[in-house]
């Protein structure tokens, strides 16, 4: 959420802002309403303090057995046409507030100022590209493909079991899945992440908080009975379970979180519907860090989540680009967002597997998560969040990079230590 104030003070900022990244919202509503919402609360608390004065009035008439006289009478009057008008006032105060409280949900973060201008991830920008490409002397598989002859995936039973976007992973797939996560657990444990299990159905405010609703609701599966949702990512626990609290970020505070996710791709009909780039279920471990107001802090910080990623790649041997994603593939909720891109073959491109965010304080407004300076008053944290990996859409590079003539998948030496020494996936 963004600082009112700012909004005041910036509303062609703002509006032009929202322009970018295609969500509508009227900032002059927004302003009109918060200055009703502000004039009607002074007219609130103007009511409430004359009716305290009439009905302490009133009772030290009553104190002086007077309550049956004519300034009795008066008084009583008086504070039954106070009260007509403070439900007047009240009900308009409320209305203002509501619509106030809907639209700040809206509104955008700012951009960083060296975030591209662009309409879709067309326009991002690559920033840099690590390692070769592999080269085949065959006629290299799709990952569907190879997980069949390897028997590691079955998707037709998927879509049997689990409709459209189901998959099984067996044998060697499973233990793959759960290596590269393994593997980010590790990596980031021994960077001084606190590692957590997290909760993976949630409160709607868990995903206010973190700026998934209400834009995002489309692509959140409800458990209407419980009023819970599923979480598409570990990140909205992970600084949920830091809202409406003081912490301490004399030292940045670093946790992952290792969930399940889902995700409906309610806007993705059609789109990579072959294989298991786009699902409803994955499983992902998650950074989020949360610091101290200040820009230089948070710029380091976004530097160093993104290289967990970028070395978790090097050590799964996969070759990847960095691209700084434009205003109009970037979401609500972002200041400034890295994409990690790592090659697919059987798309001849490169396909996303990780994204890193700085958010500057939008979430630690919603969450109300705040720290003391160093003057001891009271400030917003800053927060930033990166995938550390995301499987199964791991498993697509990772499977089809390190294919070979004879159907058989290498394994990166990394991994081979979480499945038992294998080196390799071999047909039957």
């Amino acid at each position: 959420m963004m600082d009112i104030q700012f909004v005041r003070e910036n509303p062609e900022l703002m509006r032009e802002v929202a322009r970018q990244k295609g969500i509508d919202v009227d900032i002059a509503r927004l302003l009109d309403t918060d200055v009703t919402r502000r004039e009607t609360l002074q007219q609130r608390e103007k009511l409430r303090q004359q009716r305290n004065q009439v009905s302490k009035a009133i009772a030290q008439l009553a104190q002086s057995g007077q309550t049956n006289g004519p300034e009795a009478a008066r008084l009583k009057d008086q504070v039954r046409t106070v009260n007509a008008e403070l439900a007047e006032v009240e009900h308009r105060w409320l209305a203002a507030q509501q619509e106030y409280d809907a639209l700040m949900l809206l509104v955008p973060n700012i951009v960083s100022p060296d975030t591209p201008i662009g309409a879709s991830d067309a326009d991002n920008v690559e920033l840099r590209r690590v390692g070769d490409l592999p080269q085949f002397s065959f006629d290299p598989l799709d990952h569907v493909a190879l997980g069949e002859r390897l028997e590691i995936l079955d998707i037709v039973r998927g879509v049997k079991v689990a409709g459209s976007r189901g998959y099984f992973l067996k044998g060697g797939g499973l233990h793959l899945h759960r290596a590269v996560q393994q593997l980010a657990i590790d990596l980031l444990n021994e960077r001084g992440f606190t590692v957590m299990d997290v909760p993976v159905m949630v409160r709607e405010e868990a995903l206010s908080h973190t700026g998934f609703f209400p834009l995002g609701a489309d692509e959140t599966y409800q458990l209407p009975a419980d009023d819970l949702y599923l979480v598409g990512t570990a990140e909205a626990p992970l600084v949920s379970y830091f809202s409406r609290e003081i912490v301490d970020v004399s030292r940045p505070i670093r946790v992952a979180g290792v969930s399940n996710c889902f995700r409906r791709e309610a806007g993705s009909a059609g789109r990579d519907v072959r294989g298991l780039y786009r699902v409803h279920q994955f499983a992902k471990v998650e950074q989020v860090v949360i610091c101290e107001h200040d820009i230089g802090v948070a710029k380091n910080l976004l530097s160093e989540i993104t290289q967990n990623a970028e070395d978790l790649l090097q050590a799964l041997e996969l070759p990847y680009r960095v691209m700084a994603v434009c205003t109009g593939d970037m979401s609500q909720k972002n200041y400034q967002q890295f994409d990690i891109e790592t090659w697919m073959p059987s798309r001849n491109s490169y396909g996303e597997t990780h994204s890193s965010s700085l958010l500057l304080d939008f979430q630690a407004r919603r969450a109300n998560t705040r720290y003391r300076d160093k003057d001891g008053q009271l400030q917003y944290c800053f927060t930033l969040n990166n995938t550390a990996v995301a499987s199964p859409r791991i498993l697509i590079p990772l499977l089809e990079v390190h294919q070979r003539r004879d159907g058989s998948v290498g394994i990166p030496t990394a991994l081979q230590r979480y499945i038992h020494g294998v080196t390799e996936l071999k047909p039957r």
